[in-house]
């Protein structure tokens, strides 16, 4: 259980990084959030990583709950 623990954990990192940023750098040092929250849909290889994103997130935390009991 620890290995694929251990496996889903590198694999989140990797997809998190591959992501593309949500927002703009320049709002990030300025604060400005006029735009975070406007409504943007993901296609193709965007909707496939955020989705994956979900799963091996989802699948880290059941994992880690399992493991605790």
């Amino acid at each position: 259980m620890l290995t694929l623990l251990m496996i889903i954990s590198v694999l989140l990192i990797i997809i998190v990084l591959l992501q593309s940023g949500k927002a703009e750098s320049g709002s990030i040092i300025t604060g400005g959030n006029a735009d975070l929250f406007m409504n943007r849909k993901e296609r193709g290889g965007e909707l496939f990583i955020t989705r994956l994103t979900y799963a091996l997130g989802i699948a880290f935390f059941i994992i880690c709950i399992i493991m605790d009991m």
